[in-house]
């Protein structure tokens, strides 16, 4: 089947299931996919020596770049084929210090989706369910 003519939950589920690749972000932010069902989505995502800001500490930014895939991800798995979206809306709460080199989880849900809009919430965590980062973020919706 030709990506285009995929529901967003199938192509989430094709990436998830290695048929399909993840994005290229996914190489500049380590990520994959775990699971996905309609309206969620978890990834696995590890920061490492590359996502370093000046003081040493792990940037922001791989906080900012995996909940907005995440929470984006959610609200693709809800859309029919050839819909697509763009977020134009993240608000970021970073909770601690993100490690490095140690396995997250981010988990991406949807709390809203209408016509023209998707909002959705998503954490990262560790395996233990400490959370690092909370984010909403909402989705125009191109029909």
């Amino acid at each position: 089947m030709l990506m285009e003519n995929m529901s967003g939950l199938e192509m989430m589920t094709a990436m998830v299931e290695g048929r399909i690749p993840m994005p290229s972000i996914a190489m500049t932010i380590p990520m994959k996919g775990i699971a996905v069902e309609y309206g969620k989505i978890i990834f696995e995502a590890t920061a490492d020596d590359r996502h370093l800001n000046p003081l040493g500490g792990v940037h922001g930014g791989f906080s900012a770049t995996v909940l907005d895939s995440v929470t984006g991800c959610a609200v693709h798995s809800t859309l029919d084929p050839g819909v697509g979206y763009a977020t134009i809306d993240l608000n970021l709460k970073m909770l601690k210090a993100v490690p490095m080199n140690v396995s997250l989880i981010a988990e991406g849900r949807i709390i809203n989706i209408s016509r023209s809009l998707g909002v959705s919430e998503g954490s990262l965590k560790d395996l233990e369910g400490q959370i690092y980062a909370h984010a909403t973020a909402t989705c125009m919706i191109r029909r």
